[in-house]
């Protein structure tokens, strides 16, 4: 009897903040959810907001994977011999479903995660964009033409890679799957997607819209696990690529395993982002800027500009409007709409923000308001991992707090005097993820943006992230791209293809 899916189950109806128990295997390859053979390694996976259990995580093993990386062949062998508009086909018939299904879907990745319910349907919609932006680069891909002396001519094929893994993290689980599969699929790949075992849930939706959506089964696999499993995907034969979201020592690692096949690799690693706000800046947007700059998601996002440099004139108009205004952000239910902040993944992840923030204070740093730890007033979200949102004054480029990526809702912000003196500081780090800079000089904004040694630099903004365009580090924050039109050369190779339309000249 066919599997229904896991969005159309009675529990995942109506989805409230410690109602959802997930019983369903959640490895899926073949078209269908399997269950390993071996459970004796199963790991409990938490509600972040309660503290509950919401499931068991299954690890596969090398049976399972082989098993998965199998049945993505089989369907790569299918899919990549479609036209471009063929596979658009199923591929807006996925955004569609998405989009039918966000609010369902939403709320699922708010009880597996702890984001709130707002950020979690803009993350839906997004993930629904994206399959339908490359959705329509998939009918575009193409060669070149040259022509050669006497007739002849050659010409270049951009060809798919075959089954690609992906390796996704915790802070957005739905939408990096989807970043990671829509231009593997659009190119004509198959993928094999092991989440991060904090939050296995959600992948497996998106592996049954694929599936509903008419792709061949085992387009989009999923495979749960931890290092072990990573282990097994990196070292697989039949694998061609792997794209890593995640920390820079696992990142360093997935590359080492990878290289011993000589597998294509992109990676999306951490950041210690900085935010410049100049003296001649729109105060209130830099304000606003900072906020989205560092607590979204409860501030667990790699690209978050966390160390803020304010301009000295201006620091204490910024930081009496900053403190302000992060004292009155709604922590609690993230299920409820009025809520801004969530719970952070994990008690372990909770209790290394709030060392963090515990460090700071014996380095000298000031904390202007929060960082401890939060309970709020109902009684189900006691268990959960809540925190205060913080900004840390008084703070140093040595301190650990500006030099470590936090990955918590904890706001570090400096003084500085000049341009040159700002961009110094600013580039003396080894991430390279993001950056930004508030000023009304126009002539600075696009000065500094070149100088900054980050793949992102935002002006007058901070963390929107076009689907146009590339996302990706410079230096220990990784290579390759994620995003925008430039994505296709990394799930594709060229071709060459020369013919000769006279006789051969030998020389023999």
């Amino acid at each position: 009897m066919a599997q229904k899916p896991l969005i159309q189950l009675p529990e995942f109806s109506n989805v409230s903040t410690g109602t959802l128990v997930v019983k369903e295997a959640l490895n899926f390859w073949n078209g269908e959810r399997v269950r390993p053979k071996d459970t004796k390694n199963a790991e409990p996976v938490y509600e972040p907001a309660t503290g509950r259990v919401l499931c068991d995580m299954v690890p596969c093993g090398e049976e399972e994977v082989d098993q998965a990386i199998k049945s993505a062949h089989s369907a790569y062998l299918k899919w990549s011999k479609l036209a471009g508009m063929e596979r658009a086909r199923v591929m807006l018939e996925a955004a569609r479903l998405i989009r039918e299904r966000s609010d369902e879907i939403a709320r699922v990745e708010v009880a597996n995660n702890g984001k709130t319910i707002t950020e979690a349907k803009g993350n839906i919609n997004t993930s629904a964009s994206c399959i339908e932006y490359y959705a329509g680069i998939a009918p575009t891909l193409a060669g070149q033409h040259i022509q050669l002396p006497g007739g002849s001519f050659a010409y270049t094929r951009r060809e798919p890679l075959g089954v690609c893994v992906g390796i996704g993290a915790w802070n957005f689980p739905f939408q990096i799957a989807v970043m990671k599969a829509a231009p593997a699929l659009a190119c004509g790949n198959a993928l094999v997607f092991k989440p991060s075992p904090m939050t296995p849930v959600t992948a497996v939706i998106l592996a049954e819209i694929f599936k509903e959506a008419g792709a061949p089964d085992g387009l989009f696999n999923v495979v749960q696990g931890g290092a072990e499993t990573g282990t097994l995907l990196c070292h697989h034969p039949m694998v061609a690529k792997v794209s890593f979201t995640g920390s820079v020592p696992t990142g360093k690692k997935v590359m080492e395993m990878s290289s011993k096949g000589v597998k294509q690799v992109t990676m999306e690693l951490g950041g210690k982002s900085p935010l410049i706000i100049f003296k001649d800046c729109e105060l209130e947007n830099a304000i606003k800027g900072a906020l989205m700059a560092n607590f979204l998601t409860q501030g667990q996002v790699c690209c978050n500009g966390t160390r803020v440099y304010v301009q000295r004139e201006i620091m204490p108009q910024f930081l009496e409007e900053v403190v302000k205004r992060t004292k009155a952000i709604t922590v609690g239910d993230p299920q409820l709409q009025g809520t801004r902040m969530g719970a952070l993944i994990s008690k372990p992840q909770l209790d290394k923000v709030l060392g963090f923030v515990s460090e700071a204070k014996k380095q000298g740093a000031k904390v202007l308001c929060g960082g401890e730890p939060f309970t709020p007033s109902d009684p189900k979200l006691k268990g959960g991992y809540f925190m205060s949102p913080c900004v840390l004054g008084n703070c140093r480029d040595d301190m650990t707090c500006v030099k470590e990526e936090i990955f918590g809702p904890v706001m570090s912000v400096l003084p500085f005097d000049t341009e040159e003196e700002v961009l110094q500081r600013a580039n003396n780090t080894t991430y390279g993820l993001a950056s930004g800079v508030f000023t009304r000089d126009v002539a600075r904004a696009h000065r500094v943006a070149e100088n900054l040694q980050a793949g992102s630099c935002f002006i007058n903004n901070y963390n929107t992230n076009p689907l146009e365009m590339p996302f990706g580090g410079y230096k220990m924050s990784g290579f390759g791209r994620e995003l925008g039109q430039v994505t296709v050369e990394f799930y594709t190779q060229l071709k060459t293809v020369v013919v000769e339309m006279g006789d051969v000249q030998s020389l023999f």
